[in-house]
């Protein structure tokens, strides 16, 4: 509820169809289970929140000025992670700092700022980076899961990375259709990344990967992948406990799931379950 009205505030909606909303998100409450994994209540609310603006997706002109941004020091962190001691590290370090890119959670931040802390002083809580490049030296390819759009391009930089370092081929997996500022197929082309990685749909129009709302062919995907990158923490709600060779690449942005983890809120983290 607190998303709509900041979220409906962000798209300059109308007050009244701010409570309007929340009234019907209210009248909804019988629907929801409390098992579910919050991305699947998700997709009701979102798709109030597009009835409501009128817009298949509301949050486009945003996700344009998000990449562009991101483009706009993709440059400087490409010549950064080249001139490096451990190249793999430092890419991998950017991914997890560009999840700071999340409207569904937050909708201030400072990219630069974010990305150049965690040269500096990252807060990084379980960091299983030699376990994750063990697991990536042995795979024969690998499935990314991406999150957030303008986040994409610092995946970009981590899938180059990986290419140019192991020849991994590498699967990047968007959403199936609009949903707050996740990424979908056009918002993973005008990253860059159908230069790097083959560009695939989940099928599932959650801010997560729900299994059971994903395509056949992704979970085909899925279940035969040797190492799976999972983005951004909608994916790790939905895949927490799942037995996958998952590595989990998040910002803990709630209290919740940063208690889960055993972190400190708004750590960075590099983990796989059961490790």
């Amino acid at each position: 509820m607190n998303q709509i009205v900041r979220i409906g505030r962000l798209l300059e909606l109308p007050e009244a169809d701010c409570l309007a909303m929340l009234r019907e998100f209210a009248g909804r409450f019988d629907e929801f289970n409390l098992e579910d994994p919050p991305p699947k209540t998700s997709i009701i609310l979102f798709d109030m929140i597009s009835h409501y603006s009128g817009l298949k997706d509301p949050f486009k002109a945003i996700k344009k000025e998000s990449t562009e941004k991101a483009l706009a020091l993709y440059p400087d962190l490409k010549k950064r992670v080249e001139l490096a001691s451990a190249p793999l590290s430092l890419a991998a370090k950017y991914a997890v700092a560009g999840n700071v890119i999340d409207f569904g959670v937050a909708s201030k931040f400072d990219l630069g700022v974010e990305l150049d802390r965690v040269v500096d002083d990252g807060a990084f809580g379980h960091w299983r980076e030699d376990s994750f490049f063990n697991a990536l030296e042995r795979a024969e390819w690998l499935l990314y899961l991406g999150d957030n759009t303008g986040e994409t391009v610092m995946d970009r930089l981590f899938i180059e990375t990986i290419v140019k370092e192991t020849g991994t081929p590498v699967s990047y997996v968007v959403r199936e259709k609009p949903i707050i500022n996740d990424a979908i197929l056009e918002d993973a082309l005008a990253a860059g990344l159908d230069g790097c990685a083959e560009i695939v749909s989940s099928g599932c129009c959650a801010p997560g990967t729900i299994l059971d709302l994903c395509s056949p062919k992704f979970l085909n995907l899925f279940y035969n992948a040797p190492l799976i990158v999972s983005k951004g923490q909608g994916n790790y709600e939905t895949l927490s406990g799942v037995e996958a060779p998952i590595f989990f690449f998040l910002k803990a942005k709630c209290s919740v799931v940063a208690d889960h983890l055993g972190v400190q809120l708004g750590d960075l983290v590099l983990t796989k379950e059961n490790e």
